[in-house]
């Protein structure tokens, strides 16, 4: 609010002066005294005290209204003269007065606030009342429902305290029936005694009446009875009213009651310091007293014992509080267990389980197992293991019913589910094609699908199995399934013979049949699928069709041409000729077949490769047989499992589903698994995951098995004899797919003997890394990449250590250096060359060097350094090698048939006229494999 301005107000001037505020403080000195004699003087600062004037109250402390008198007010006094302003004395600022309309609407602006701050006086008591009744409402509430608990809490102790009473009456009276009779007839009856005459005669004194509330709260005030010598309390003289039939005390007071009925807690005084007892601080409700004065025949609550209630004897001292709440506990069931209802359960048994698993399944106790175990012979602790029959035996002793199961249970009901009639549906076929290694297969499946795979192949040759889908001319799908074959590569045959419903049989025109290709015809067979013979290069000059049909008759393979049922077609993978009328074939023989499947199921299928890719993590090629595969669905293959997040089709793209025969790439697996495992899709993570771990643990007790399996008797003790002094070459090898690191480590382990072999220490799919590297570091073995790299840590780590990594590309080339490397670990072979005899006739004994043996040489030729054996009636007496030849006094290099010399052994005296020496050489060959 402004002030309004005047026309007549008079202009502010200020003095020249600086105007400046003294401050209240002054500077003094404290001195501070310590401990041994010390002192130090701090400077500080006093501040002066105010004097008020005698009108004046202290700031922030509000004045009081004066108390009115009770008088009749007086007249009022006649008001003062005003006395004139006066002016200061000293120079200074001049303060104007206010006008008639700045103190009006000065009066009036207060007048507001003060109605403002009523108003808000009014809603602040209005919202404390309405606080104040939902709380007063609440406190009542709960009092209610206090004093209901407490009343039910009365009945039942008083029902309690009754039927006990009961028990003891009936107690009493029973064991009184059954002694008076006894005591009547063992004692005779004693003479009556005067004095006890007069007391029976005499009236007796009514009972004490119980004090009143008013009398106990009165006597709780005061804290201590009356005592002889107390002065009464209240008016002049006056003393307390004694209630009717009251006994009075010592000092005329009543005596304190020994307990309070109407709380379970004893009333206590509180005890303060320089004073005596008080109030309690929680006196018992009227509404709480009320049950227990009802029931005055029932036994009081017993309190603590004071020397009052000791002496007073008028009272039966009953339970205490403690011991009443002993019994609260044990009716309400706390601290007391009651027995529970045995549980019969039907304990599932695996082959093996723990102790502590077996007790959680039957709901016992592990202890109590552990005690069965023992009591039959069995020390187990409750994290070991036991087998089915003793867990059986346990949980039948326990009264549990057992279902024994397999471990392998698990995979019940995981692959070949029956599909519901007229589900299925029509599906493309599954094509493999197989034959002999540059024979053509992908040149021809390149002409067919109109690819260049075969430039990318290291060698010229297929080293990988693929999978492709094609448009045949008559409008279906086929799936290619592309196998190498080279003969390491038998595993990848056998795979794609069994995943397959037509394989096609590619032999060159120009070859004729190869092992490979009657290698093949076995695996079609044992997959019971059809052949088609499909004779490629017949655009080369040297193509003899004809021997290639006629070559196939050893094999019981018979074309059409020569009156059988083998479907055959003459193709060229280089001009295309024949490849429309194959693809016709295909298809034909796919409609004969009426190949059908169920495409609106879980899916299922093979693993045709697997392969870690850095950038991607495991990636699987599957074919899928059956239902439809799409992406978040969990997968299980082999020992393997994850989720599908993303599916890759033959062309690179990404594909939201895979339909029955139809080949994709999976991206989602915790771990590369192993070709030719078959997968299936699982309902949650749980089953995958417990799949996986049943499997895992399989693999791990085969290979525990392999490793520790014996033989016995002869066949064991020949077998150690043959691996006692054996030479191993380890190494860790790393491939580009599984598929390719399984045809090596086959191809490897047939290479060596008796004497040498391979230890593979480490194989697997992925780049060569430091763990890698660090691992045959430690076996001291090489490191091989079979179209694999190592990366810049498992290098530098190589470096390091002095590791060897060795990279190929074809399979060739790495089979044969490994051979080479084997060979060189051979003991070089030794070979003993027949040189000539000579028959010993005098033996000359010398001063300083021995026994010199007079021979002469009767066939071949003895050379000094050779290797001589000493007979002696045709038995061999010593071997070893010829120290000195002489003839006559010289040294000669050799002595020929017909002639004499001297003879002498190294280390070696006993020789005798009649002896034969043998004399030959011996030489090392370098063995290969």
């Amino acid at each position: 609010m402004t002030d309004t301005k005047t026309t007549g107000d008079k202009t502010l001037t200020a003095s020249p002066k600086t105007l400046t505020l003294k401050g209240r403080t002054e500077s003094g000195l404290v001195k501070q005294s310590f401990s041994h004699g010390r002192t130090n003087a701090v400077v500080v600062e006093k501040v002066k005290r105010r004097v008020l004037s005698p009108g004046e109250k202290p700031a922030g402390q509000a004045s009081a209204p004066a108390p009115q008198p009770q008088a009749p007010a007086a007249p009022p006094a006649p008001a003062a003269p005003k006395p004139a302003p006066q002016r200061p004395s000293s120079p200074g600022v001049v303060l104007r007065t206010l006008t008639n309309n700045e103190v009006g609407a000065r009066a009036q602006a207060l007048a507001g606030a003060k109605a403002v701050e009523a108003e808000a006086e009014r809603k602040r008591a209005e919202a404390d009342a309405r606080a104040r009744i939902i709380r007063e409402a609440n406190e009542e509430r709960e009092r209610l429902q206090a004093e209901a608990r407490k009343r039910e809490e009365d009945a039942r102790r008083a029902a309690d305290e009754e039927a006990k009473r009961r028990a003891e009456v009936e107690a009493s009276r029973r064991l009184g029936e059954e002694t008076a009779p006894a005591e009547a007839a063992a004692a005779p009856a004693a003479p009556e005694r005067p004095r006890d005459r007069q007391r029976d005669a005499a009236p007796r004194p009514a009972a004490p009446a119980r004090p009143t509330e008013t009398q106990v709260f009165r006597h709780t005030d005061n804290a201590r009875p009356a005592r002889p010598g107390d002065r009464p309390s209240g008016p002049a003289g006056a003393r307390p009213p004694r209630p009717a039939g009251a006994p009075a005390g010592p000092g005329g007071g009543f005596r304190r009651p020994a307990t309070t009925p109407e709380s379970e807690e004893p009333m206590r005084a509180v005890r303060r310091p320089g004073g005596g007892a008080s109030r309690p601080s929680t006196p018992a409700k009227p509404e709480q007293r009320a049950p227990a004065r009802a029931a005055a025949g029932a036994p009081k609550e017993r309190t603590r014992l004071t020397i009052t209630a000791a002496t007073g004897g008028a009272e039966e001292r009953t339970r205490s509080v403690a011991s009443y709440r002993r019994r609260v506990q044990r009716m309400s069931g706390k601290g007391h267990q009651e027995p529970k209802e045995k549980l019969i359960r039907e304990v599932v048994v695996p082959e093996t389980i723990t102790v502590q698993e077996l007790a959680n399944r039957m709901s016992e106790r592990a202890v109590d197992v552990v005690r069965l175990l023992m009591k039959q012979g069995v020390m187990k602790k409750i994290n070991e293991l036991i087998d089915a029959d003793t867990a059986q035996l346990i949980a039948e002793e326990l009264g549990h019913t057992v279902r024994r199961v397999a471990e392998s249970d698990v995979e019940e009901g995981l692959f070949d589910a029956p599909d519901a009639e007229g589900a299925q549906t029509s599906r493309p076929p599954v094509v493999t094609i197989m034959g002999h290694v540059d024979h053509g297969k992908t040149s021809l499946l390149d002409a067919i699908r109109h690819t260049k795979v075969v430039k990318g192949e290291a060698g010229g040759i297929t080293q990988h199995i693929g999978a492709y889908q094609v448009t045949s001319p008559l409008g279906g799908l086929i799936t290619f399934i592309d196998t190498p074959g080279h003969a390491a590569f038998t595993a990848m045959r056998q795979r794609g013979a069994k995943s397959t419903d037509i394989v096609v049989l590619v032999v060159a025109a120009d070859d004729g049949v190869m092992p490979q290709t009657a290698e093949a015809v076995n695996h079609a067979r044992a997959a019971g699928v059809p052949i088609i013979v499909a004779i490629n290069k017949i655009d080369k000059e040297d193509a003899n069709p004809q021997r290639v049909r006629t070559d196939l008759l050893q094999y019981e393979i018979q074309v059409e041409s020569l009156g059988g049922e083998t479907l055959e077609v003459e193709v060229s993978a280089k001009t295309g000729d024949g490849l429309d009328k194959l693809l016709e074939v295909i298809q034909l023989q796919a409609e004969i077949l009426d190949l059908k499947a169920n495409a609106d199921r879980t899916a299922e299928g093979t693993v045709i490769e697997a392969k870690l890719d850095r950038g991607r993590g495991p990636v699987a090629t599957v074919l899928v047989q059956r239902g439809t595969l799409k992406q978040s669905d969990i997968v299980v293959a082999g020992s393997e499992w994850g989720r599908v997040r993303m599916l890759v089709d033959d062309k690179g793209g990404t594909v939201p589903e895979a339909l029955p025969s139809t080949p994709v790439e999976i991206l989602g697996f915790n771990g590369a698994p192993e070709a030719g495992d078959r997968f299936a899709v699982v309902e949650n993570e749980a089953r995958a995951r417990e799949i996986a771990d049943y499997r895992q643990r399989q693999k791990r007790e085969q290979a525990a098995a392999r490793a520790t399996v014996r033989v016995s008797g002869l066949e064991e003790m020949m077998s150690q004899i043959k691996t006692a002094g054996r030479k191993e070459l380890p190494l860790v090898i790393k491939g580009d797919v599984q598929g390719s690191v399984e045809a090596i480590v086959q191809s490897l382990e047939k290479v060596g003997n008796d004497e040498v072999g391979v230890r593979i220490l480490l194989s697997g799919a992925g780049g060569i890394t430091e763990s890698d590297v660090i691992l045959a570091a430690a076996s001291k073995a090489a490191v091989i990449g079979f179209n694999v790299r190592a990366l810049k840590e498992a290098r530098d780590a190589a470096d390091r250590t002095g590791t060897e990594i060795r990279y190929y590309n074809i399979i060739y080339d790495l089979v044969d250096d490994i051979k080479s490397t084997m060979s060189g670990m051979l003991s070089p072979e030794r070979r003993e060359e027949f040189l000539g005899n000579a028959k010993i006739l005098e033996i000359f004994s010398v001063s300083k060097v021995g026994k010199i043996a007079g021979c002469l040489v009767t066939d071949g030729v003895v050379q000094k350094g050779a290797g001589v054996r000493l007979i002696r009636d045709n038995v061999v007496i010593h071997e070893g090698k010829l120290a000195t030849l002489k003839r006559f006094k010289e040294d000669a290099p050799e002595i020929r048939a017909g002639t004499e010399c001297g003879m002498s052994f190294e280390n070696y005296q006993d020789m005798r006229a009649g002896d034969v020496i043998e004399c030959y050489r011996v030489t090392e060959v370098k063995r290969t494999l």
